[in-house]
Formats: structure tokens, C-alpha cells, sequence
């Protein structure tokens, strides 16, 4: 992992995706894609949503500043894109959680919800973790997961995360204390 130049940009394929960090020329694309998503299917589904402060330059700022987290070794944005017509379907990311002695990162991952039920996210997510310990120097990854949401529950699953434990009272959020399953996956 060497960033000396100050830019972020790895690419990834398998047999049907690319995934890689967003760039500005993707910005009508991934507008789209955002649009046609369906209302929401589940509390964790964004669905749709008002993209119309979606600018140009918003999204110009958004890369900006996806690059400025990967320099500072804080976050890692990939897109994922569908080889045969670049379709934008949705986003990984790792977080860093420590350094040092650890190598120990978050990920977090979302398909469009249009583009469900084709094994997408399985296959990014596989590809990703790859990234992770290959390129970015992690050797270990946890995805951190509402109890409820098994859509995500069975997409870490099935990328051969293992369940560790469960953190009471891990995440803020919908106004309360959450707790969160963990899941994780070392490099060895």
C-alpha cells in the first residue's frame, strides 16, 4: 500500500464485475443507478431517494473526498460495476479500525436494490476481501450487522465470514443503543 502520489485507484474483476474506486466520469451512471432504485424493501434498504442535491460538483466533492480518505488510511470506497454495460450496482468499503499490530478493518457493502437476487453482492464482496488483504495490507476484516438484518447476515455468510459474537449496545442508531452481530474473516 503505497500512496506516495497521493491517489487512491485499485481495480478488481471477476468473471462479471469490476469493482474499483468512483471517478467523476461515473457520475450520470451512478445517478441513474441511484434513481431507479425501488422503494425501500427492508429497514436496512435505502431505496429510493431524492437525488436532487446530486449535483456534478456535489458528486466531484463526494470522490475528492473518498481519495482524501484513502490517503489518511481511514476508508477505503470501492464502486461495483457490471462488465457488460458498466452499470453501477452499488458500493463496498472498508474502514480502518486499527493499525499497528492489527491489520484490522471494517467493511460495509450495499447493492442496488434492482439489481438484488443475482449474486452480485456475494461475488463483490468476495473480490473485495481479496483487496483487502492483498492490497491494502488488513488481515482481518469484521462486518458489523443489526441482528435483524439477515440479508446481510447471509451475504457474510456465504463469503465465508465467520460469526464471532455479539456487541450489546455496539451502535447508536433509530435513537437507541443497537447491538450488532460480528462476523470476521482473517487473512490466514
Amino acid at each position: 500500500m503505497d500512496f506516495g502520489n497521493k491517489s487512491f485507484y485499485i481495480v478488481a474483476e471477476t468473471e462479471r464485475l469490476v469493482v474499483r474506486p468512483l471517478i467523476k466520469a461515473d457520475y450520470n451512471n451512478w445517478l441513474s443507478e441511484c434513481e431507479s432504485r425501488l422503494p425501500s424493501q427492508h429497514q436496512y434498504d435505502e431505496g429510493s431517494s431524492d437525488m436532487s442535491e446530486r449535483t456534478v460538483e456535489w458528486f466531484s466533492d463526494f470522490i475528492n473526498y473518498h481519495q482524501e480518505l484513502a490517503v489518511n488510511d481511514k476508508a477505503y470506497i470501492f464502486g461495483v460495476f457490471r462488465k457488460e454495460d458498466g452499470k453501477h450496482l452499488g458500493m463496498i468499503d472498508f474502514s480502518t479500525i486499527e493499525r499497528d499490530v492489527f491489520q484490522w478493518g471494517k467493511i460495509g457493502y450495499s447493492i442496488h436494490n434492482h439489481h438484488w437476487n443475482n449474486g452480485y453482492g456475494k461475488e463483490a464482496v468476495k473480490e473485495a476481501i481479496k483487496v483487502a488483504f492483498n492490497e491494502l495490507g488488513f488481515h482481518r476484516i469484521e462486518a458489523h450487522i443489526n441482528v435483524d438484518n439477515g440479508p446481510s447476515i447471509k451475504l457474510a455468510e456465504s463469503v465465508g465470514m465467520e460469526f464471532e459474537c455479539i456487541r450489546k449496545g455496539f451502535i447508536f442508531e433509530f435513537g437507541e443503543w443497537t447491538d450488532n452481530l460480528i462476523y470476521f474473516k482473517n487473512s490466514t
